[in-house]
Order: structure tokens, then sequence, then C-alpha cells
């Protein structure tokens, strides 16, 4: 009788966020990923329900990498009974522990917010985890290396490689009964500031793909000039260019051109402010893991000190309070939370303020409204009018555009048996669809959520 591998698509499927798939075989049961939903409110309202698998019956969790929308439900998975390991390469599991740690905060102190100022509908609201329970999913967690095989079980073997994309991602091969099931994660880009280009998997019997920008490819940006503009625009209406940013690379990437632009004379010693604690304990981890990135020690420092650390609400507060024109880059990137909204609050009526958005901004969040062109915006439970000069750069993604995901599946010398696409919205999902099928010629389908599927092989 042939293995069969019964495959659950959990998230990730029809949407870029909440990244989970649970292979079951008859020796192990495994999770790649295990992420959180973020942006539209019926996504959101899955993150509350419990799996639809038996999660005690899950033996590993393998992480692609650290970000919210592929570990940021760890915990509640936990919650819901899984005692295994969770395994990522070491910058993924610091980088995680990070994420878990503030998102835990987050919620705690929405919760709190929301009971206090009766903004919410639920008696009381409660946190989606608590730190504690943050805390306590990181004793499950095991360092993986890179590039090497490990057997997981008599006929299962897994092996991370390095990808780009953020500090310790990989992408994820299972070697199942001899078949070779990969797991793309998040694919970086080429030629990036901070990071070394990705590596190419080899062969692929069940392909599974990210699709985040397989509808488009990134377009050729002049980024020095466009800085140079809007901090000169800045200084001169003696405003703010506020910055929402991801903790993870992207602010790490904006304070090194920033840095590099003023090195080479191209901008004033304009004062820039760093306002995100989990950005910053994220530049530890570039500092713990200098193999990991291009940074060496002296560019390292002389990054950290050009710019100002907001190290507590009282400094954020002292930041705002400061009429000084300044640049301020603060989480979080698709402005679903954090520092950036208590800028915003102060700041977004004001036609002197520029909002730069920095990154992917997913269906259903504020950074969308406001790169549609939203009049107001809602958070904190009130109306804020939109009266800043809004802003918006795609060319320091850390995803790969459609050009660049044909190159990284360039290297497989196989066909594919099945490729899966995830991680992308329907628009992105079906024209990287159509681009394999007809250039490629390979066979290529895309889970819906909770979807299901056996496969003999």
């Amino acid at each position: 009788m042939k293995p069969i591998v019964t495959l659950h698509f959990l998230g990730g499927a029809g949407t870029v966020t909440g990244s989970k798939f649970v292979l079951e075989t008859s020796e192990i049961n495994l999770m790649v990923d295990c992420g959180m939903f973020q942006g539209l409110k019926e996504l959101r309202l899955l993150n509350w329900e419990d799996l639809p698998v038996d999660v005690a019956a899950i033996d590993m969790v393998l992480l692609t990498h650290g970000h919210l929308d592929h570990v940021g439900y760890l915990p509640r998975l936990v919650k819901q009974g899984f005692k295994g390991k969770i395994m990522g390469t070491a910058p993924t599991l610091a980088i995680a522990e990070i994420i878990l740690k503030d998102s835990a905060k987050i919620h705690e102190e929405d919760a709190e917010r929301a009971n206090k100022e009766h903004y919410t509908k639920h008696q009381p609201a409660l946190p989606f985890y608590t730190v504690k329970e943050a805390e306590n999913t990181l004793s499950y967690f095991k360092v993986a290396q890179v590039d090497e095989w490990l057997p997981l079980s008599e006929h299962v073997s897994v092996r991370f490689q390095y990808n780009g994309h953020i500090i310790g991602a990989t992408f994820i091969e299972l070697d199942i009964n001899g078949k070779r099931f990969v797991f793309s994660g998040d694919v970086g880009r080429n030629n990036d500031y901070l990071l070394d280009n990705p590596k190419k998997p080899e062969w692929a019997d069940y392909l599974f793909i990210e699709s985040t920008y397989g509808d488009r490819r990134h377009p050729e940006e002049d980024l020095d000039t466009i800085f140079v503009n809007l901090i000169m625009d800045t200084l001169q209406k003696k405003g703010n260019l506020i910055i929402p940013s991801f903790a993870v690379e992207r602010l790490q990437t904006l304070m090194y051109v920033l840095w590099k632009l003023y090195q080479s004379h191209k901008i004033p010693n304009i004062p820039i402010y760093i306002d995100s604690p989990m950005g910053h304990n994220v530049l530890q981890v570039f500092k713990r893991f200098p193999n990991w990135h291009k940074l060496s020690d002296a560019e390292y420092n002389a990054m950290c000190q050009h710019v100002n650390i907001v190290s507590s609400y009282k400094e954020t507060w002292e930041t705002i309070d400061n009429k000084r024109p300044k640049v301020v880059i603060a989480g979080s990137g698709m402005v679903t939370g954090g520092r950036v909204l208590t800028y915003l609050q102060q700041f977004i009526d004001e036609p002197s303020t520029t909002v730069l958005l920095a990154g992917y901004q997913a269906e259903g969040t504020r950074g969308r409204q406001l790169l549609d062109g939203a009049h107001e915006l809602k958070f904190f439970g009130k109306y804020y009018p939109v009266k800043a000069r809004i802003e918006h750069i795609e060319s320091l993604s850390v995803h790969a555009d459609q050009e660049e995901l044909l190159e990284w599946v360039s290297g497989i010398k196989n066909i594919p048996e099945q490729v899966y696409l995830i991680h992308g919205e329907a628009c992105a999902l079906n024209a990287f669809r159509v681009k394999l099928e007809t250039t490629l010629k390979w066979r290529v389908t895309v889970p819906k959520i909770n979807s299901t599927e056996r496969l003999v092989i």
C-alpha cells in the first residue's frame, strides 16, 4: 500500500496572512508555519476559532521565518494542546520570541484600553493571548541548522535553506518516503541592502510557493531621490515624515538607507526617531547573528548611532511635543497597531505631515485604506481626518516579485507533480497560476482556506 500524506491548508490560502499548513503521515504529523491572520475582519475572526485538526497530534512545527503572519498563532496552538517541538533557525526563533512577546503585550494593552474607554462589544474584551502564554510557548523552541538534512522519523526528514527575505528566513524541504515537499516561505530578493541572495530549490515533487507579488514586477524606483525630496519637503514645511514600518528588516533597511544618504551628504542631519521597541530588539538580533547579514560591525554601530532610539512611551510624547521637523519610523508597517498610531493621532490631520507607506499593505488594514485614498481613519475608537500627504514606495519590499519568483524556481530540475500557490490575494494568485501554467506547463492549483487534500505518494 502506497504512503498517504494528508494536507490541511489552515491559513495562507487565498490570503496573504495566517500561514498554517499541516501534513499528516503514518509516521509523523507536521505543521509548517503557524501564523496569525491580519487585515480583513472576516479573517481576523478566524484567529479566535480552534483549528479544525487534532492539535495534540501535531508532533512538530517547522518555521520558515519569524514574521507574525507565520508565527503569531503559536501561543494559541499551545493553548489548544500542542506539546511537540517548534523548529526554526536560531535568528528565526530569536525574532519569533520578540514578535510573540510584543504581540502579546499589544493584545493586553488593546484589551485594557478597549475596556477602559468602552469601545468594545465584548464584556470584557480579552487579549488574543497574554505575555505569560507567549513566554510559555518559548519552552517548545528548538534550533535547526541550515543546509543539513535532519531525520524526523524513519521515512521523513527536513532541511532548512537560506531564503533572504528577513534575517533567519529559510525555505523548508521535506523528504517524505522519497518525495520532496518544498515550502517556499517568503522568498527574498536579490541585491538586498542587508541580506544575501536567496538560495534556490533544486528538486520539488510538491511545491508550495508564495504569491504575494505573483501578478506584478516591483517598480524601478530611485530611492535616493525619493527620500531626498521627501526630507527636503518635510524641512521646508516644518512638518513630520512618518514612516509606518515593519519592525523586522524594513526598519533596519530604512535606517541603513537614511544613514547612507547622510553619509554621502545628500540629506542634512534631520533628527530620525526610531519608535519601535520590537524594532530595537530586532537590531540586537542583527548584532547577535553577524553571519546572517551583510553589515560590518562598523557599519552597524555607525547606523545605530545616527538615529534616536525611543525607548519609552514617555519619550514618544516628548518626540511628538518636539516641534522640529523630523523623521519618525514606528511600528506597525500596515498601521494595524503599535506606536505609529499615537503619531498619526497627533499629526495625520496636518497638511505638513507626510506618511510614507514603505511596504505591502494587506486588504483590510489601515495602511491599505490610506493607500486607497481614505479621507478618514478609525483607530482608538474614533475617526481622524486624513489631511497628510500619503506616499508609497514598493521597491523596498522584501518579497520577490513575479519575475524573481520565476527566477527562484528556475533551479528546479524536475517537473513538480503538483504546485500549490499560497500566501497571496486573489488577483496575484490567479495571475501567477496562469504564468506558471503557460510558461512552465506546470500543474498548478490554488487551495482554499481550510481545504484538505490526500496525496498518494
